[in-house]
């Protein structure tokens, strides 16, 4: 595939911003997939044209290339290199540590839709995970066509649940909402698609581009994978589209910042509980807990608030060896305890 384009624009036209960090003086080359021992890279020519490769991982390269990540190809066409990465998504890996999702990013399109009414769990946990990758998360809520409002309702609820980030309704069969979510993908964008299976990403692609990419059928168990590899889309609207498979586990791999980011009216009230340290468990002089007793707050979102709380603090001992012995330990001697006091 070759696309031809004015030479100064060319890398404009993968993404590249002034944050961006070549590797080396030459021409970098930007990951579309990686597909185990190669990558598919698009690389900008000395004319200005556009040129996809296939280019093979060389075996000593000590990081793995994702989408979006800008790389370096030797005169053998190995990938040699892999550039300092900016904003980066994320999620909870099968084992220890989190997986790389996409690399330099601007914004996080965070998808969920309104068929059955809007999950705000799903909201506040996208949400997170957005906010952690250092990217500006915009909210598209699909499938407002469902809805007996075109979603105005809805917009509403999601402005509450994750607090200074646009909220863009939006329908494929009708068209509304596509112009607004475009201005968000003008030149030099780099944006990705997070969400679950089914919330009908790919068909959102499509809706923006005019174009027919294939969209898996729904099982009766619910939305199966309609993206099974990660792809980059050069839009017309200037930006560019990482398009990943949907989330099929909603386990949160961010840091505290990122939940405070999405939290905020519960951060607020923290600051005037009387410890610092508060659990907001029911604590003497917690403002938290309080405000859910007088209605101020919603008991469901300092639900969500302490679940995500629980897993980032799980993860964090999963990851750090000493941490979980020192748990284990605390465990072991408070069943001792039990079993002592069970005696008597």
């Amino acid at each position: 595939m070759t696309d031809t384009l004015t030479a100064p624009d060319a890398l404009t036209r993968l993404g590249w911003t002034d944050t961006d960090t070549p590797h080396t003086t030459g021409t970098p080359a930007r990951v579309v997939v990686h597909h185990g021992t190669v990558c598919d890279v698009l690389r900008p020519e000395a004319d200005g044209t556009l040129t996809a490769h296939t280019a093979p991982i060389a075996p000593a390269l000590p990081l793995t290339p994702v989408a979006g990540d800008w790389v370096e190809l030797g005169a053998d066409g190995r990938v040699h290199a892999v550039a300092p990465r900016r904003a980066v998504l994320t999620r909870s890996g099968a084992g220890h540590g989190r997986q790389i999702l996409a690399a330099n990013i601007d914004t996080v399109l965070v998808v969920v839709p309104l068929a059955g009414g809007l999950n705000a769990a799903m909201v506040e946990r996208l949400s997170v995970m957005a906010w952690d990758s250092g990217a500006q998360p915009v909210l598209v809520l699909t499938k407002s066509d469902t809805t007996d409002d075109a979603g105005t309702e809805d917009t509403r609820a999601a402005e509450l649940l994750s607090p200074g980030v646009p909220v863009i309704p939006v329908s494929v069969l009708t068209g509304h909402g596509l112009d607004t979510l475009r201005s968000h993908l003008g030149p030099g964008t780099t944006a990705v698609m997070l969400g679950p299976s089914g919330a009908g990403k790919t068909s959102l692609l499509n809706a923006l581009e005019g174009t027919t990419e294939a969209v898996a059928a729904v099982g009766r168990a619910g939305g199966r994978h309609t993206t099974t590899t990660r792809r980059l889309h050069l839009l017309a609207s200037g930006g560019v589209l990482l398009d990943i498979p949907g989330i099929r586990s909603l386990e949160v791999a961010a840091g505290p910042e990122a939940v405070d980011d999405v939290f905020t009216d519960i951060a607020a009230l923290a600051a005037h509980c009387r410890y610092g340290d508060c659990g907001h468990d029911g604590d003497g002089g917690c403002a938290v807990t309080e405000a859910v007793g007088t209605g101020t707050l919603s008991p469901d979102r300092l639900a969500t608030w302490r679940k995500l709380q629980g897993e980032i603090a799980y993860r964090r001992r999963r990851e750090d060896p000493a941490e979980m012995a020192d748990m284990r330990r605390q465990w072991k001697a408070v069943s001792k305890q039990a079993r002592r006091n069970g005696r008597r």
